[in-house]
């Protein structure tokens, strides 16, 4: 029953920040038929699970906190996230010619025209969280959305996690210690935003102690997502390789959790960070709060396979 509870909540949240991101574009960019507008509202529009915006959802409700107060926020991190695919797909960077099963930015728009997108949905993402209505959101919190966003999609975050990877891509000795910094930064980063954000919506309805366990709860399912990731890849049979290939990794040369310590150890290493993620989460249901759909999403972070 609670993961059908997920799921439901998992495509409602996903529906929600559609909406709120083609009222954006419509409210915050000048509507034409350019290029650039065309690649921004395919790009960010295009599709995926949308489980950042789906964080910030469900960690503003547990504070009580209404959805339709968070649809600002969930939006700005999908602009985020939209912009860092854009800009990692480039042939400068790991050269993708799919994602989610659709021609790259670049491949259908050019890359000068990709670049521009991904630079314009970083930007509008800002727009939204300094601009868009928050009526529950004071002055002192909008900016620490956006102080949080922005060290996390900057050179200490997103972007020092990129570039870690890259040089990391000719170093056949990298350590496991050394990957998981990389993904710390490179996907870790904006899943602690996307909670830290959440939190932040809800104001003084949160406490410290809850978000200690919060940021510890995003650090372990930032890393599960991501060492779950390197486990499909790598096990998938053919057929699904193919599908799953729609996102092309470029698996041949990427150091992996898998590659590094083996598969049984990845496994093991996820299931580690499962649980690590519940332990957090218990604390912050002994102080009052609903934690279901959040343990479910942890589950669903180890349990997916695509």
């Amino acid at each position: 029953m609670l993961m059908i509870d997920f799921v439901n909540e998992l495509r409602a949240s996903h529906q929600r920040v559609d909406e709120a991101i083609s009222r954006y574009l419509l409210m915050f960019l000048k509507q034409d038929v350019s290029l650039l507008m065309q690649a921004i509202r395919y790009s960010v529009l295009l599709g995926g699970k949308r489980l950042r915006p789906f964080l910030v959802y469900q960690t503003g409700k547990l504070f009580g906190i209404r959805s339709s107060n968070l649809n600002a926020p969930a939006a700005a991190i999908e602009c985020i996230h939209a912009y860092s695919l854009i800009h990692d797909d480039l042939p400068i960077m790991d050269n993708d010619k799919l994602r989610r099963g659709h021609p790259t930015c670049h491949v259908k728009f050019g890359e000068s025209i990709a670049v521009l997108a991904g630079d314009a949905l970083h930007t509008l993402a800002f727009t939204i969280l300094s601009e868009a209505h928050m009526p529950t959101v004071t002055d002192q919190d909008r900016l620490k959305m956006i102080a949080t966003l922005a060290s996390a999609s900057g050179a200490n975050g997103m972007c020092l996690g990129q570039s870690l990877d890259l040089i990391s891509k000719n170093n056949k000795n990298i350590s496991a210690t050394q990957l998981e910094t990389i993904y710390q930064y490179k996907t870790g980063s904006l899943i602690r935003a996307a909670v830290r954000i959440g939190a932040l919506a809800a104001g003084n309805k949160s406490c410290d102690d809850v978000l200690s366990f919060l940021d510890h709860y995003a650090t372990t399912i930032g890393l599960a997502f991501q060492i779950q990731d390197d486990i499909i890849d790598i096990s998938h049979t053919y057929d699904q390789k193919k599908k799953h290939s729609m996102r092309s990794k470029h698996n041949d040369i990427n150091n992996t959790y898998p590659k590094i310590l083996g598969l049984s150890t990845a496994r093991t290493k996820a299931q580690d960070l499962y649980c690590e993620s519940l332990t957090s989460l218990k604390y912050i249901a002994k102080l009052g709060y609903n934690v279901n759909i959040l343990s479910a999403f942890s589950r669903y972070i180890i349990k997916r396979n695509n």
